[in-house]
Formats: C-alpha cells, sequence, structure tokens
C-alpha cells in the first residue's frame, strides 16, 4: 500500500473486538514509535502498554471524564498504550524556555502517529486519547507523581463491519500558502 492510502485508512477507531493484538505486531508498532524523530534526538517519552484486562477497562475508565461520556470505549480495546512525558535533553529544554516552543509535546504527537500508522499497516485500529484522568491513571500504574502522562492510545482489531470514515478535511486551497501568508 502506498504510504498516502496508509494515511487515508488509518482513523479514529472507537470499536474493538475481543481479540488479543499478538505481540510481535505490537512489538512493530511500538519500534515504529521508538524510530521517531525529537527534538534534540530527546525521545522525552515512555510507553506503558497495558495488556491485562483487568487494568485495560480501569485505565479505560479513567478516561471516560467527568460524566462518564467520553471515551466510553476505551474499557472494550485490548490494549491502552500510555505515553508519559520524560525530561529533554538540556539543550531542548534550553531552546524551548529560548524560543518559546513545547518540542516534548510535537515530539509526543510525532511519536504516537508513527505509533498508529504502523497499526494500521498491520491491520489494527487505533485512537488517540487525550481527555482522561491523570491521577488516575497515575495511580493505576504506578506512574510517578511528577510525570505528566501525555496522551493515552486504544489499540485493537475493529469489527469486520466496522465503518471506515470518509475523511473531511479542509480544502488546499485553504490550508495551503505559496511564499507568503497574505
Amino acid at each position: 500500500m502506498s504510504f498516502l492510502d496508509l494515511v487515508n485508512k488509518r482513523q479514529s477507531d472507537r470499536k474493538y473486538i475481543d481479540k488479543p493484538v499478538e505481540k510481535e505486531k505490537l512489538m512493530r508498532c511500538l519500534e515504529a514509535a521508538r524510530l521517531a524523530p525529537s527534538a534534540s534526538n530527546s525521545q522525552p517519552w515512555t510507553f506503558v502498554v497495558v495488556t491485562d484486562k483487568e487494568l485495560v477497562k480501569k485505565v479505560g475508565k479513567a478516561a471516560k471524564g467527568p460524566l462518564g461520556t467520553f471515551n466510553n470505549f476505551a474499557t472494550d480495546a485490548p490494549v491502552i498504550v500510555v505515553i508519559v512525558l520524560e525530561k529533554p535533553k538540556t539543550v531542548t529544554r534550553i531552546g524551548i524556555k529560548m524560543k518559546e516552543k513545547e518540542w516534548p509535546l510535537i515530539d509526543i504527537g510525532i511519536t504516537a502517529e508513527h505509533f498508529c500508522l504502523q497499526a494500521a499497516e498491520e491491520g489494527l485500529g487505533t485512537c488517540m486519547l487525550g481527555w482522561f484522568d491523570e491521577t488516575k491513571t497515575k495511580e493505576l500504574l504506578k506512574i510517578p507523581e511528577e510525570k505528566t502522562v501525555a496522551l493515552l492510545i486504544t489499540l485493537g482489531y475493529v469489527p469486520q463491519n466496522y465503518k471506515h470514515r470518509k475523511k473531511i478535511r479542509k480544502s488546499m486551497d485553504k490550508i495551503v500558502k505559496w511564499n507568503s501568508y497574505g
């Protein structure tokens, strides 16, 4: 499949079947994430891979939001990958202050998308979750209090009849400027 076909195939999947993800596939997704570029090669991430069914349910429940209305599907995912933001290298921290750019958060986005694209290549569905109870997630996974949980990614097989949604995006003429903004 071409890269653009892969990008089109990757979507936020919110329904999973009760089928474990093979360790080989999971490891290839983690390897794709590990190889992602980062500012000053800081690699400011640690991946906590949750595969225990009961723990997945608890972490998934922590992603439901204050009214229990968000991310209800997360408890049914076979795997939840929790990305912990780590301290970047000194040169990156200096750059953050000087340029007022949060490169580690950009790096987290890049590594997460590498993971999700590899998952799509493996025939797996994913959904990145930014809404979750960070305190509860840290407690469940024994993540030190001073750490930041940046993102959760659900991972698993989607039902065969699960609809691939047409991507609705702004047109090129609305998002691309040539040689100047104006």
